[in-house]
């Protein structure tokens, strides 16, 4: 993924950020199976072979969410939490003899976590690219893999990574998207650029909004390449912020873009900012 920012007068204004593709969410951190669980894990939870439960509400923190596994305690979801599960299930047949990091498996909770929290919140798939929201997926143990587990877990989460902190959840997150967003929801930044700033909620003060998407591709479309990607996604955004913005004879807008590697993970959509004064 990559950015741009430039300045215009009428004409062109940019500036842009990265935002999040959890394909890879789970596969760089392991729990030594032999070792004593986590601090804050529940015993029965962290070599568990049944699947975890539907509709179950965590307090994670970002370190959490980069895991591959995660027995964290479940608390009551009037409680405050950072994460709600929204999917279960077992893996493919297909998967069932992948190896326990296998780019399969990943892909495929790409694929199931992606489109399932778009469901789950009543989002489009360009709001869904544009909300403070994001989801990680977590498998069993290694050592519950050995044994035979095959399940997945999807979680909603207030954040991700280009948040300094994940935020707390409603007691449901279910339908939280559907109309227009709150802005307690959708994706800001504050300062300068974007690209050098995490991203926030657009409730707290913020000089950058995500306001639109462009889809660059259908889902068999070869990638397009580094730079027609870039000037497609500049091109779009300049008159989508200039609409946003009402025509104004100047004005800041951003474009945010994704290489190769995120167009093979399913990603086929740029997404465009607007420079405020809130």
């Amino acid at each position: 993924m990559a950015t741009r920012e430039r300045t215009t007068r009428g004409r062109t204004s940019a500036a842009a950020a990265a935002l999040l593709v959890l394909l890879g969410s789970g596969l760089s951190a392991c729990s030594d199976p032999a070792g004593p669980a986590p601090a804050g894990a529940d015993p029965e939870q962290v070599d568990a072979v049944e699947a975890p439960a539907l509709g179950a509400c965590r307090q994670l923190t970002l370190t959490d969410v980069s895991a591959p596994t995660n027995a964290t305690r479940v608390v009551d979801c009037s409680a405050k939490h950072t994460a709600e599960t929204f999917a279960v299930g077992d893996l493919p047949t297909g998967l069932r003899d992948a190896a326990y990091d296998s780019p399969e498996v990943g892909a495929f909770a790409y694929d199931t976590c992606s489109s399932g929290l778009q469901t789950f919140l009543g989002a489009d798939e360009s709001t869904a690219m544009r909300t403070v929201l994001s989801w990680a997926w977590f498998r069993p143990s290694e050592k519950a893999w050995d044994a035979g587990a095959r399940w997945y877990r999807c979680d909603v989460v207030g954040g991700g990574e280009q948040s300094a902190s994940l935020v707390t959840l409603p007691e449901t997150a279910r339908g939280l998207l559907e109309g227009r967003p709150d802005d307690r929801w959708v994706a800001c930044v504050d300062g300068p650029s974007v690209a050098d700033s995490v991203k926030i909620p657009c409730s707290q003060p913020h000089t950058w909004r995500a306001v639109t998407t462009i889809k660059l591709g259908e889902v068999d479309d070869p990638y397009p390449g580094d730079r027609l990607s870039e000037v497609r996604s500049r091109d779009f955004c300049k008159k989508s912020v200039q609409a946003y913005l009402n025509y104004p004879p100047t004005f800041n807008y951003g474009y945010t873009w994704f290489h190769e590697a995120e167009w093979a993970a399913g990603n086929r959509r740029s997404v465009c900012w607007a420079a405020t004064d809130e």
